[in-house]
């Protein structure tokens, strides 16, 4: 397990080393929770359904997770190009231990990125119904993070190409936020909406930490613990299978 140790703590140094990509990345999230957050919150008291900040906040902290897990897959095409992979692979260790390093990496990764978003949600004016509940909330984070540097690990097993992994993921990454609840409740929508956002991994992920932090739960906190937990498992053995089948 010293090759898994090594993956994680490698994604770890490169991410402390990215300051300005830290910096830069918390733009898109302090623009959703400014300007809709305060934008829409007068629309939506008059529906009588609370601050729009504190049911945006979760849905926003789940955004940053999944587009820094998604994007961790695309390490390992850059390691491609630049040689690592190929000395990875030459490595006399099982595959499926360097799957689960650069998972798990990506994924801590993006618990932190996460945890910066959080921060900056309290700074804005979220407020958590009970403090105790944080790290409640913190394990969802990290469920969140593990499903999608999964996903992210799979693509990036399958392509060979740079350009062809950020077509995939842009095409993946808008529509599981979009229907994931994080902009408007799940409750009272069409059919053929409600179908999609409960096969929506992302929509357990968003629930779970809404309904951690603000006491609000769509489908209830054991089964978005039950299916994030399931789709982890899923993805990381589609990760192990796709890197497996990885050719120098």
């Amino acid at each position: 397990m010293r090759v898994v140790y090594y993956l994680w703590l490698r994604e770890l140094k490169h991410y402390a080393r990215s300051r300005p990509q830290i910096i830069a990345s918390l733009g898109q999230p302090l623009l959703y929770l400014t300007v809709l957050g305060f934008g829409l919150d007068p629309v939506f008291r008059r529906s009588d359904q609370g601050s729009y900040l504190q049911f945006l906040a979760p849905g926003v902290i789940a955004m940053a997770i999944l587009f820094s897990a998604l994007f961790s897959g695309l390490g390992l095409l850059w390691d491609r190009q630049l040689g690592f992979l190929k000395e990875t692979l030459v490595a006399p260790v099982p595959r499926a231990h360097i799957v689960i390093g650069r998972t798990l990496g990506g994924a801590t990764v993006s618990l932190f990125q996460g945890v910066l978003v959080l921060l900056l949600a309290l700074i804005a004016g979220f407020r958590p119904v009970r403090v105790a509940h944080i790290p409640v909330a913190l394990v969802y984070m990290a469920l969140i993070a593990l499903v999608f540097a999964a996903l992210g690990t799979t693509i990036g097993s399958v392509l060979r190409d740079t350009k062809g992994f950020q077509v995939i993921t842009n095409f993946v990454v808008m529509p599981l936020f979009f229907l994931s609840g994080a902009l408007f409740p799940l409750t009272d929508l069409a059919a053929a909406l409600t179908l999609a956002t409960r096969i929506d991994p992302l929509a357990y992920g968003v629930d779970g930490l809404r309904g951690a932090l603000t006491g609000v739960s769509h489908f209830g906190l054991s089964t978005d613990v039950g299916v994030l937990a399931l789709v982890a498992t899923v993805f990381l053995a589609c990760s192990v299978r796709a890197f497996g089948r990885t050719q120098l």
